[in-house]
């Protein structure tokens, strides 16, 4: 499908660590939900962003990293990619790690913002892993580091353990619930379960700068 005079340009972020012994083919296919998309027929034909600057769709069979930061035009119908792309990394990831996905509104200019208007720019942090203790490793990970640069505008670093033991409380806490809600060879009952990921709300983002 091809999306040229689309209201939103999709920038998706992250560095993924995959499993060792996975090839490209296993990658191709893990990351149709973004190449196919973009209106392309194959990962190679695909993984060019719309901007020169951005390395785009990368995987260094190496170091078995899988780095993403690659733009393209698209609607609100991006969003429905996202849990196949989650889903599929899940099972290829060797941690847990996040995924940045921002929304620019290209139709919103200096006049609608001077009028008021709302733009449609959004930002949502998905996060993958190879298992729901993975994910929430990587969700504690990140709040850590935003907590603690927070609070080391106010505090010295070493002050700030009793905040991060607190947090890891809290983790502790939901990876127990998680753990007692679910039974060998059957789904979690009731609603919810890991999740894959997380939103955020509006705001306008800056690009990543390269």
């Amino acid at each position: 499908m091809k999306h040229d005079n689309a209201p939103l340009e999709i920038h998706v972020h992250g560095d993924v660590p995959i499993k060792p012994g996975t090839d490209f083919k296993a990658i191709q296919e893990a990351l149709k939900p973004l190449w196919h998309y973009a209106g392309a027929r194959s990962l190679n034909e695909g993984s060019v962003s719309l901007y020169e600057e951005e390395p785009g769709i990368r995987f260094d069979a190496q170091t078995q990293r899988l780095n993403l930061c690659w733009t393209v035009r698209g609607d609100e119908d991006f969003r429905m990619v996202l849990d196949d792309l989650c889903m599929n990394l899940n099972d290829l990831s060797a941690a847990g790690t996040q995924i940045e996905v921002t929304f620019y509104d290209t139709e919103f200019d200096d006049e609608d913002e001077a009028g008021g208007a709302e733009s449609r720019d959004d930002f949502v942090m998905l996060f993958v892993g190879p298992d729901p203790g993975a994910i929430m490793q990587a969700q504690r990970d990140l709040l850590v580091h935003d907590v603690v640069n927070m609070m080391e505008r106010h505090f010295d670093g070493a002050e700030l353990s009793g905040v991060v033991s607190e947090i890891d409380k809290l983790f502790s806490q939901r990876f127990d619930s998680l753990v007692s809600s679910l039974e060998i060879g059957k789904p979690p009952r009731g609603p919810g379960g890991s999740s894959g990921h997380g939103g955020g709300g509006g705001g306008r983002r800056p690009r990543h700068l390269h």
